[in-house]
Parts: structure tokens; sequence; C-alpha cells
């Protein structure tokens, strides 16, 4: 029960949050510098996340041809350049990283 009700107020907490800015900037103009930085927001967080996990597999800076995540990463970064198509992306990067591991 008590896992059920900590998952209910989470999810609670997490609603009011997204709601109370989505209010928030309802109600009044956002001035263009600050829309043009938030714009900024969704790359600069993804490559917090993504970067990291290829350049630092196992917790060690790793540049080489020895770095499957890597070379799985520039490939997918290559079909997002090439095809503009997030499916696909994924899909190649996926595959590259299975490939890679499997073979290393």
């Amino acid at each position: 029960m008590t896992f059920w009700l900590t998952m209910i107020a989470i999810g609670i907490a997490t609603f009011a949050i997204r709601f109370s800015f989505i209010y928030l900037f309802g109600q009044f103009e956002i001035p263009d510098s600050l829309r043009r930085a938030l714009r900024f927001v969704p790359p600069a967080v993804l490559s917090a996340i993504v970067f990291p996990e290829l350049l630092m597999p196992g917790g060690i800076f790793e540049i080489s041809l020895g770095n499957g995540r890597l070379l799985a990463g520039v490939l997918a970064a290559l079909v997002a350049w090439r095809t503009k198509n997030v499916v696909l992306t994924i899909l190649v990067g996926m595959a590259a990283l299975y490939i890679l591991q499997a073979l290393g």
C-alpha cells in the first residue's frame, strides 16, 4: 500500500510542477530573450546525459576505436544529420552498439 501511495504522490507532485509552469507562462508574455534561451535547454540536457555515456564507459575517459559506445554514437549522429529521422537514428545507433559489443 505504501508503494502505491508513494507513486500517486509522486505523480501528483510531477503534474503540479509541470502544470504550474504551463499555467504561469500562460498568464504573462515571455520576453524574447528568455524564449530564445529556453530553446537550448533540451539539447543541453540531452548532451549532459548522452556524452558522459559515450566518452566515459565504465567511468574511464576513452576516445579510441575500442570504445563501441562512441563509435555507435558517431554513427547515430551521422544518420540523424543526414536523415533527420529520430526512429531510424535510434534503430541504427542501437544496432551498431549491439553489433560492436557482440564483436568486442
